[in-house]
């Protein structure tokens, strides 16, 4: 079943229409329009997920929607639908009030239809950018990682497809804790984030998956450098989040599904990357793929590696922090 269109839901009051700038920047946007005057039918249709956009009117008759607006915002399923204030007036008491509320946008009788088209095109790339970051480490997450693959395949440069995945981080939180964990994928995130930006400047991009999964898009000729100072930062700060104990002996002793003790190594980092050098990409799908592929390999070699996809069909290449190349079937 198709899914619903993106619209602007308009908690309109009779005779007073939306404003033609706001009708027409619609249009512009490709938002469809749906006006209605019952508060609980404009929160049945923001729960059942149509509003790309909420525009209020502010009525001093109807101060019961500035009580719909807190219900709304309180609610994390539907925080994240902006909502729009239509004021026919710039009282500064009043304009307070709905910012209290939770109003992400007010829209006064002192901005020209100009700027109005200007703010609502900026509170949508704000809502945008928010919805498809991370909350834990403030990454791009999985709708704007499909973008960036997309960006990647419509420019037809070379590049390179890097996923980053922890090795024994679930034994890690086992033995120490959620809190140990999170600030373990923290600290990968900034890793990340400072190589890839450090080296490949304005061409690179990182994202964040989920868990302990990351994704990171370089130009073709600089993963080799990136990948093997990620890896080198990695085997320098991780072993710093164990007990000195553990870390000193390079392994503690933790239970499997059975119940029986084993040996659990330091975290290691496994990184497999994707190219287009000898392969024609054609969906974000197939390099998601074969990303994935890749990243499962890695994660069979001991250590922090990476493994490039290299293949004519008949090898991969694998690479250590220490640059040393080795071919495996």
């Amino acid at each position: 079943m198709p899914l619903p269109r993106r619209t602007i839901l308009h908690c309109a009051t009779a005779d007073r229409p939306l404003p033609d700038v706001l009708r027409r920047w619609a249009e512009t946007t490709g938002l469809a329009l749906e006006e209605s005057d019952s508060l609980a039918e404009i929160e049945a249709r923001v729960l059942r997920g149509r509003g790309a956009l909420l525009v209020v009117d502010d009525d001093p008759a109807h101060p019961e929607r500035e009580a719909m607006v807190r219900r709304l915002k309180a609610d994390s399923f539907t925080a994240i639908v902006p909502i729009t204030i239509l004021s026919g007036t710039h009282d500064a008491d009043r304009i307070a009030a709905w910012y209290a509320a939770g109003a992400d946008e007010i829209l006064t009788p002192l901005f020209s239809p100009v700027e109005q088209r200007a703010r609502m095109n900026a509170l949508m790339v704000r809502t945008e950018r928010d919805v498809g970051v991370h909350p834990s480490t403030r990454l791009p997450g999985t709708i704007e990682i499909e973008r960036e693959f997309r960006r990647r395949l419509d420019a037809g440069a070379p590049f390179a497809v890097c996923y980053a995945d922890l090795d024994h981080f679930k034994e890690f939180n086992d033995r120490y804790s959620y809190y140990d964990g999170d600030r373990v994928i923290f600290i990968l995130s900034r890793i990340l984030h400072d190589v890839v930006r450090g080296i490949a400047e304005e061409q690179g991009f990182v994202g964040h998956i989920g868990g302990d999964d990351f994704i990171f898009v370089v130009p073709l000729e600089r993963h080799p450098e990136i990948c093997t100072e990620i890896l080198a930062v990695f085997d320098t700060l991780v072993p710093l989040q164990y007990s000195e104990q553990d870390r000193r002996a390079g392994y503690f002793f933790g239970k499997d599904r059975r119940g029986q003790l084993h040996r659990v190594p330091l975290m290691t980092l496994s990184i497999g990357v994707v190219t287009n050098a000898n392969r024609i990409f054609t969906h974000p799908a197939q390099v998601s793929e074969l990303a994935t592929e890749m990243k499962s390999y890695a994660k069979t070699l001991p250590g922090s590696v990476y493994v490039v996809d290299r293949r004519r069909g008949d090898y991969e290449l694998r690479s250590g922090p220490d640059g040393r190349d080795a071919r495996g079937s």
